[in-house]
């Protein structure tokens, strides 16, 4: 599932040459993939009786690794389109793309590799089947 989010760049997320800290570059794909997450699986949380505890479906998600590579800046004003998609499969990782973009201006790519894990235990778990169709759709 091919999935946008916008973020507009505010005053206190930028650095003394104007543009954007480069930690909140990662800011940016957190928040970009939770709202992901949670519109691809908004009517399994809804049959769960909540908006937002992925732990109501048996499911959750923590970061592995990431890596971000920067093409040109975010500035303060900018509009920028988060494009959030999976780009592997494994049985309890997966790896999603975040590609920031300004209009048609490729601003910075991230890869995160995420591990699915048991709610309770906080172990790494095989990937559910609702999650791999909601997020490939």
């Amino acid at each position: 599932m091919a999935y946008v989010h916008t973020i507009r760049v505010r005053y206190g997320e930028c650095d003394m040459q104007r543009i954007v800290f480069n930690a909140n570059y990662f800011a940016y794909c957190d928040d970009a993939v939770d709202s992901w997450m949670r519109h691809a699986l908004a009517d399994q949380l809804k049959a769960a009786g909540t908006a937002t505890n992925l732990h109501a479906l048996g499911f959750d998600f923590m970061l592995k690794t990431t890596s971000l590579t920067w093409h040109a800046p975010l500035r303060f004003g900018d509009t920028a389109r988060l494009h959030c998609s999976v780009a592997r499969w494994g049985n309890s990782s997966f790896d999603v793309l975040v590609s920031g973009r300004v209009d048609d201006d490729q601003r910075f790519d991230c890869t995160i590799t995420y591990v699915s894990i048991d709610p309770e235990s906080q172990r790494p778990a095989p990937i559910p089947d609702f999650v791999k169709a909601a997020l490939s759709r």
